[in-house]
């Protein structure tokens, strides 16, 4: 069985880059007003509070990046062509299939507004897109 090549440093990055876009995403002035009374999200004001859930994202947006950055190098290998145009259509297709279509089941069940549910897939959407683009651009070899 063959591993495909994984660039490190591009999921370092990656990873680090959900942070940003996080950040951006849920400020106050971009949607974190509108996210924070849907999700019923009351924050303490301590920022000792944020340590965990910060922590259990840099775990998983790295499982996230490494998965998308192995689909990539396997989809690169079976048909070929450019390598960022692969990186994005598997980061497409890996939202689609997997985050946003549990997204919508969960909250479906869970009676959350449809609102927060578009809202949380277009954040996961444009987190996958802005990880694709980095080990895209990378490409697989290296680090």
């Amino acid at each position: 069985m063959a591993v495909p090549e994984i660039n490190v440093l591009a999921v370092i990055l990656a990873t680090l880059s959900t942070m940003v876009v996080g950040t951006v995403w849920y400020t106050p002035k971009v949607f974190g007003t509108y996210w924070m009374r849907v999700a019923k999200v009351t924050p303490s004001g301590d920022a000792k509070d944020a340590v965990k859930p910060i922590l259990i994202t840099l775990v998983v947006s790295f499982i996230s990046a490494w998965v998308l950055a192995g689909g990539a190098a396997i989809a690169q290998e079976f048909y070929g062509g450019n390598f960022l145009v692969n990186t994005l259509i598997t980061a497409l297709i890996l939202w689609a299939g997997f985050t946003a279509s549990r997204f919508i089941t969960h909250d479906a069940f869970e009676g959350r507004p449809a609102g927060l549910t578009v809202l949380n897939c277009a954040h996961e959407l444009v987190t996958y897109l802005v990880m694709a683009l980095i080990i895209g651009l990378f490409g697989i070899s290296g680090a």
